[in-house]
């Protein structure tokens, strides 16, 4: 068992550092992986920042590049403001909304940086100067982290406004820097191009892989649950049938009316015992029909009991319910009829199945001596059995009921 729980173990720590529960659904599980990514390529934005601050350090330290670039000491508070808020940035990355708009903010501050930076020289400045090609950079950082178009439009605008500078400062743009400026005009979109069309192949690509992943593990379950029915119909059900057989055969040969009658009684309850086993290997099929069973049901248990039961249904089933909500049902079902019998000792009973959009609703109603829900009674489980059933599908029981008046319980059956 060890390494049965050390999987289980490993399965729980993934989805709760995911934030997710057993159960999750594709949409939700492709939904923590573009996160992740996310997460992943943000914390790569801060490495990257934190090179370029290496670099801007250097250029403040250096007395030659710091006059080229003309940079005052006030540019020393506006480098240690850019660690700051790079700092902060990576600290709020758990955070999925607050981490998203941070980076993206701070990507704009970076990129009014470098606009500032590449525009202020007043020799070699504007589109004639090296750093502009640090504008390529943004786009495929605003591209990797936000590939929507809307999102990468402020990297777009740095060339026009570094143009607009240029004019604004008597720099006429040359015929070679016109080119320049068409040349990573170009470039940028290339790159959005590759980047948004790669990132839209990646999400299909891995939504279908989960997908796919869903369908294989529903395919094993039902595979595995076809063959442990296929199990129990020839084993349990070979075994119960050979009783059946035996217990005919000694009806035969039994002389005593009070034994002749112990093996009529083990040979119902053997019958009964191999109806119930055919019924819950019907319902692990593919093809059960909830309605017909339930009906088929409250027949047999009508012409058993000698009890005049009615049965009603209305809706339409979208889909299947998994066999655990069908076994819950007929549970349910069964624990009403007997109480019926054994301890309401009604004439009469209306067996209701109402398939709704989102749920199954099954109701039984007698006119029985009724009882008291909430007074305890203790040695009978059949009511804390069907809530705990209705805990565990996620759906609910009510019980109306008193003294002389009969009992209805409606037991709900949310649909996935």
């Amino acid at each position: 068992m060890q390494p049965l729980d050390d999987r289980r173990a490993r399965v729980k720590a993934v989805l709760d550092k995911r934030g997710l529960d057993a159960q999750v659904s594709a949409s939700d599980a492709a939904a923590s992986w573009v996160q992740e990514r996310f997460v992943a390529r943000a914390r790569a934005l801060f490495y990257a920042r934190m090179m370029f601050l290496t670099l801007g350090l250097l250029i403040l330290a250096v007395p030659v590049w710091r006059r080229y670039f003309d940079f005052s000491p006030l540019a020393f508070g506006g480098y240690f403001f850019m660690l700051l808020y790079s700092v902060a940035n990576y600290l709020l990355l758990g955070q999925p909304k607050l981490g998203r708009l941070v980076t993206y903010l701070t990507l704009c501050l970076d990129l009014v940086v470098m606009v500032v930076v590449v525009a202020k020289p007043q020799q070699g400045g504007g589109l004639a100067n090296p750093l502009l090609a640090t504008q390529l950079l943004f786009t495929t950082l605003f591209a990797l982290l936000y590939p929507k178009p809307l999102a990468i439009l402020p990297p777009l605008l740095a060339l026009p406004i570094v143009t607009r500078l240029d004019i604004l400062l008597d720099r006429r743009p040359t015929a070679i820097e016109v080119l320049t400026l068409a040349w990573y005009l170009g470039l940028n979109f290339i790159i959005i191009y590759v980047l948004v069309y790669l990132n839209e192949r990646e999400v299909s690509a891995h939504r279908e892989v989960v997908e796919l992943q869903g369908d294989l593990k529903e395919l094993a379950v039902v595979e595995e649950r076809n063959r442990l029915a296929r199990e129990i119909h020839d084993g349990l059900g070979a075994s119960l049938s050979s009783l059946i057989i035996q217990s005919e055969y000694l009806t035969q040969l039994a002389k005593d009316d009070a034994m002749k009658k112990e093996v009529f009684e083990l040979k119902a309850s053997a019958e009964e015992a191999i109806e119930e086993l055919r019924r819950s290997l019907r319902m692990m099929r593919e093809d059960f029909d909830l309605g017909s069973g339930v009906e088929d049901y409250v027949k047999t248990f009508a012409t058993r009991a000698q009890l005049d039961v009615s049965f009603e249904q209305s809706g339409t089933l979208v889909g299947r319910p998994g066999p655990e909500p069908q076994l819950a049902l007929f549970r349910v079902l069964q624990e009403c009829l007997s109480n019926t019998v054994k301890h309401a000792q009604a004439k009469k009973v209306a067996v209701k199945l109402h398939f709704a959009p989102e749920a199954i609703l099954l109701s039984v109603k007698d006119d029985g001596a009724g009882f008291d829900p909430q007074s305890p009674r203790p040695g009978h489980y059949g009511l804390i059995n069907m809530r705990e059933r209705a805990m565990k599908l996620g759906g609910e029981v009510t019980i109306d009921s008193s003294p002389g008046q009969g009992a209805q319980v409606t037991f709900s059956v949310p649909l996935a």
